[in-house]
């Protein structure tokens, strides 16, 4: 089982850019409009580790085997998200689609916008902090739903009876 990223941030900010430079390949479209992504792109990376060779080596050698499963590394996999807007815990925008894939992650890695480009399309001023906020405020609120479901969840699975 790989760790999961959720990449996340409001349209255009660069979170496909992102996302092929993670992957070192042209996966994802980049387009200079908004929700040029709706579904998410879904990419896997080995997580390089000089101490797997050494690893394989000495159990090789110890089990003194003549076959040997080949050298698997960790992985991370990366989900490249529709852009996030105000409202969003609301249904607007992408807000329930989002919702459903944020729900998959492990980690969510925020890109925020902290240059200006005149030809990059984005409604309103240019200020990383209020973007920040915007998607930080919608990812609590999507959380708190998120946590709730996972808290019924967690009783109904895990918890003795007697603690619900």
């Amino acid at each position: 089982m790989s760790l999961s990223v959720g990449i996340v941030g409001l349209p255009n900010v660069g979170k496909s850019t992102l996302f092929n430079a993670l992957l070192k390949r042209q996966q994802a479209y980049v387009a200079n409009f908004p929700f040029a992504t709706i579904e998410p792109n879904i990419g896997v990376v080995p997580v390089p580790d000089n101490r797997l060779k050494r690893l394989s080596q000495v159990v090789k050698e110890s089990e003194d085997l003549e076959f040997f499963p080949p050298e698997v590394p960790a992985t991370v996999e990366f989900l490249d998200i529709a852009g996030l807007i105000a409202g969003a815990h609301k249904g607007e925008g992408l807000g329930n689609k989002f919702l459903s894939h944020i729900r998959e992650v492990n980690a969510v890695c925020h890109v925020v916008r902290a240059f200006s480009d005149p030809d990059i399309i984005k409604q309103g001023v240019n200020d990383p902090r209020t973007d920040f906020e915007v998607v930080e405020t919608e990812l609590k609120l999507l959380g708190g739903m998120l946590f709730r479901n996972s808290k019924k969840q967690l009783k109904k699975d895990y918890l003795p009876e007697k603690w619900n």
